[in-house]
């Protein structure tokens, strides 16, 4: 059970990049980058190319996922036995 825990732990933070990435417009956010810049503004790294709605819906599809592919995985594979009943009882 342990390894399954950190298999959706592993699951949940893979799809949280690919999240990222989807709704990041597939580039790189880069911060400093050792050189003093040749304008006197803020580098502009781009604006989101995506609705918020939009980026909404991607990220709720990608935690439906993450949800409904742990639940799989965690769901237990022996069949419960009812308390209480026994194989003596008729």
């Amino acid at each position: 059970m342990r390894q399954r825990i950190v298999v959706v732990i592993g699951f949940g933070a893979g799809l949280y990049f690919v999240g990222s990435w989807i709704t990041g417009g597939s580039r790189a956010a880069t911060g400093w980058t050792s050189y003093a810049p040749l304008s006197a503004g803020s580098p502009n790294l781009g604006d989101p190319w995506l609705h918020p709605w939009v980026r909404l819906l991607v990220w709720l599809t990608v935690v439906a996922v993450w949800v409904v592919s742990s639940a799989a995985l965690l769901r237990s594979t022996r069949s419960p036995r009812v308390q209480g009943s026994s194989d003596l009882d008729p």
